[in-house]
């Protein structure tokens, strides 16, 4: 694991070559990596846009940091790209491709070893469990759902499918629910437990109707979670100085 530290709830980790080349040198390098370049289509694809395709395959779990970066691409990428020489006209090959892989691989791990790249890895899971806790609170449960309510469109009566959505924004904060369109894991769960309610678009909600609903709505949602958790990380280049010492991160 690479080195690194906790702050607040980021986990910050320094990329220096050591993860990347413990992968390459590991049995699992040769079949992972034979198993992207058959999920290619290389035969119209130069062995350059081959290998650049497969890097973006790699993930901070390799040893590789975000390769979308500017900085990381400009400054690591890139110049071990200029370093294999490739022939664009050579027709690609599994052994040509792991051949030239690994060799990228290597430089790659040269320059990560002199210009070591921090990444912080933000991780979230959505348990049910703000949702358990909010639901468990009957005050705060009541007061977010007539904030959601007053905040719906003016009308007197509203669609419920719209009522339900424009709501569960309004209290993703609360309940620890990302914002519709932002996991596509959670909006699966809450899509299959919208439809699921006995309403159509044609009824309408008045406000002690939308508020059990909405209820409702959350018990189910919470009960999916809790059955199937979602787990999702993002990583992200730091590019201040960090001066706070490393140590292993667990």
């Amino acid at each position: 694991m690479a080195a690194g530290f906790k702050k607040d709830d980021i986990i910050i980790l320094r990329i220096d070559g050591e993860d990347l080349k413990e992968f390459s040198e590991s049995p699992q390098f040769e079949p992972e990596m034979i198993s992207i370049f058959s999920g290619m289509d290389s035969s119209n694809a130069s062995l350059c846009q081959c290998i650049a395709k497969a890097l973006e395959q790699l993930t901070v779990e390799h040893g590789m940091p975000p390769s979308s970066d500017t900085w990381v691409f400009n400054n690591i990428i890139e110049p071990a790209l200029q370093s294999l020489s490739l022939d664009q006209f050579l027709t690609v090959s599994q052994e040509i491709f792991l051949e030239e892989f690994r060799k990228l691989i290597d430089s790659i791990t040269l320059r990560l070893q002199e210009k070591p790249v921090i990444v912080a890895r933000n991780e979230s899971i959505f348990d049910g469990s703000g949702i358990k806790k909010l639901l468990s609170d009957k005050a705060e449960l009541n007061k977010m759902l007539e904030v959601a309510w007053r905040d719906l469109p003016t009308n007197q009566t509203q669609k419920i499918s719209d009522s339900l959505s424009v709501a569960l924004d309004r209290m993703a904060d609360s309940a620890n629910l990302p914002l519709c369109g932002n996991i596509p894991q959670v909006d699966t769960i809450v899509k299959e437990v919208l439809s699921t309610l006995n309403t159509t678009d044609q009824e309408t909600l008045h406000e002690d109707e939308f508020k059990k609903t909405m209820t409702e709505t959350l018990r189910h949602i919470m009960s999916r979670l809790e059955e199937n958790p979602v787990f999702i990380s993002s990583h992200s280049v730091v590019h201040e100085p960090m001066v706070t010492p490393f140590t292993e991160s667990e």
